[in-house]
């Protein structure tokens, strides 16, 4: 893996308020999260208990999605939002499956560039790098990872628990388009994607929750998380809750039982 590049971010780490992709570490077990993430992510187990093994169902659809898409043919990955690193990681499940495979993850967290270089090595035949870059800046993200992907053939887009906190304004569709357009075709784009259609009533207090603290949520409901694979064609079984995507190519997950995840999923293929 050649080293993380930060793109000139200064290696800051906020703790005065609670980010996403350290209560998501929380919510898994992990241990690269701060009390304020923790005291939050205890707010929202108030209210939805399930919430950990929704992260956890979430986390084993990224599992199946990269297995399936090695099954077809797929050697490419491009991981935006990838988020602290977990054991399997995307290139790890990708690389197992074959181990030429190349992979480029993207974050804006520090910590995860903090971490990223020390826990994303790969097999000696595949190659793994790592961009340090807001998810809007594409620009950016196309400039580096192509250094490591050939945009001229198929890859495999990732976006893992990404778009609920990019807004409309913010430019969640604009930038899914943006990176579509520059897909060869034969690549597929994957999304999960936070939604109140399950349970509405649980999503209603979790948004006031990251309004109180200044962060962005943006839950979809079905019709608008469709929009985001428009010009694509999404492969069976479509649109569905995370648990019901191909269940048969993962494990069960303890706990989870008749859960129904918080959020929809989907791969689409550019034709």
């Amino acid at each position: 893996m050649s080293r993380p590049e930060n793109n000139g971010t200064a290696l800051h780490i906020d703790t005065s308020k609670p980010h996403p992709a350290r209560m998501y570490d929380w919510f898994l077990g992990g241990k690269d999260n701060y009390p304020v993430d923790e005291a939050m992510g205890r707010q929202m187990l108030a209210v939805e208990p399930s919430v950990p093994v929704m992260a956890k169902v979430n986390r084993a659809f990224m599992h199946r999605a990269t297995r399936w898409l090695s099954d077809q043919g797929i050697r490419q990955f491009l991981d935006i939002g990838t988020g602290i690193p977990t054991e399997p990681n995307l290139h790890q499940v990708a690389q197992q499956a074959a181990p030429a495979t190349r992979v480029v993850y993207c974050d804006n967290d520090p910590i995860v560039l903090a971490h990223a270089e020390a826990l994303l090595s790969g097999t000696p035949e595949g190659t793994i790098d790592y961009v340090q870059a807001d998810a809007r800046d594409v620009d950016s993200i196309l400039e580096h990872s192509g250094r490591t992907l050939d945009l001229s053939r198929p890859v495999a887009l990732s976006l893992i628990s990404l778009l609920h906190f990019v807004s409309d304004e913010g430019g969640a569709y604009e930038l899914v388009s943006r990176l579509t357009d520059v897909l060869a075709p034969g690549s597929y784009v994957v999304i999960s994607h936070l939604t109140a259609d399950f349970h509405p009533e649980a999503a209603r207090k979790v948004d006031e929750m990251y309004k109180a603290n200044t962060l962005t949520l943006a839950p979809r409901n079905r019709a608008q998380f469709a929009a985001f694979f428009d010009g694509l064609e999404i492969v069976e079984p479509g649109i569905v809750a995370a648990e019901a995507w191909h269940p048969e190519l993962g494990e069960p997950i303890p706990g989870q039982d008749d859960i129904v995840s918080a959020g929809y999923v989907a791969v689409g293929r550019k034709l």
